[in-house]
């Protein structure tokens, strides 16, 4: 669990829970935490850490074992899967990111699965060449939404893991993990305005479908107001999926279907 930082709408996750569940395995669940990360600084750690406390929690009462191990994230999975009959990995596309997965892939001892979560529309699927514009992006992604615009089920668990030995991090205290990372300090947290993790995301954008969706699509480029969604970072971190973010906003307002051209394009 690198890119897809949650234990809800996560099809990575789910996808590995049925694996582990037909092989008669335990599942384990793990996060690499380098300091290194490009550009990155003691506010975005602080945000990130947050999320993965809360996924601890929720994977705890899913009976499944989650592990933060200090290293760079294909070490941690590397090392992690040296006993494992499968890995499963969550899609991601920046440069930095698929060079850790094609390092996994390429040493790891076992079949090594990708699951796209992060997206609604796969990118492949969408688009086979470079787009240069998003007008001609939304065409293909919206011919395909319906099919992918889908509760996820959730998986229940056949084997537990919390029993298997635990060498990662003490996510209960953040505050001593950063004090302990060499981080750019120079931008301070900002928790009291948003905290990381599933549960904010959530309440966040309830806020925003009750309060702002209305005025959205009139006020979304006028700098004075504040009719946006503010789901960007979470949507960043993956602490919410842009699947379960599309289906809260289609359910409050419904697209308009006045023939059958128009219902296919909008």
């Amino acid at each position: 669990m690198q890119e897809a930082q949650r234990a809800e709408y996560n099809h990575a996750l789910e996808y590995a829970v049925q694996r582990a569940n037909e092989l008669g395995q335990r599942l384990l669940v793990v996060f690499g935490l380098t300091d290194g990360y490009p550009e990155a600084n003691l506010r975005h750690y602080a945000f990130l850490l947050e999320g993965l406390q809360e996924v601890k929690e929720e994977l705890k009462e899913r009976k499944i074992k989650f592990v933060v191990r200090r290293d760079s994230p294909d070490e941690v999975a590397h090392d992690a899967s040296k006993n494992a009959s499968l890995i499963v990995c969550d899609m991601s596309y920046l440069r930095l990111q698929k060079e850790w997965r094609e390092r996994v892939a390429r040493e790891a001892g076992c079949l090594v699965v990708q699951v796209e979560t992060e997206v609604v529309v796969p990118v492949e699927l969408a688009s086979n060449k470079q787009e240069h514009a998003a007008r001609t992006l939304r065409p293909r992604i919206r011919e395909h939404l319906d099919e992918f615009l889908v509760e996820l089920e959730r998986t229940e668990v056949e084997k537990q893991s919390l029993n298997m030995k635990d060498d990662g991090l003490d996510l209960s205290d953040v505050g001593a993990i950063l004090d302990d990372m060499g981080l750019d300090r120079n931008v301070a947290p900002i928790s009291h305005l948003y905290r990381g993790g599933t549960k904010a995301a959530k309440g966040i954008l309830e806020d925003f479908i009750k309060s702002r969706l209305g005025t959205y699509v009139e006020h979304r480029n006028q700098p004075q107001t504040d009719d946006v969604s503010h789901m960007s970072k979470y949507l960043h971190y993956g602490h919410i999926s842009p699947i379960q973010v599309a289906l809260k906003i289609r359910a409050a307002n419904p697209p308009k279907k006045t023939s059958t051209l128009t219902s296919k394009s909008s």
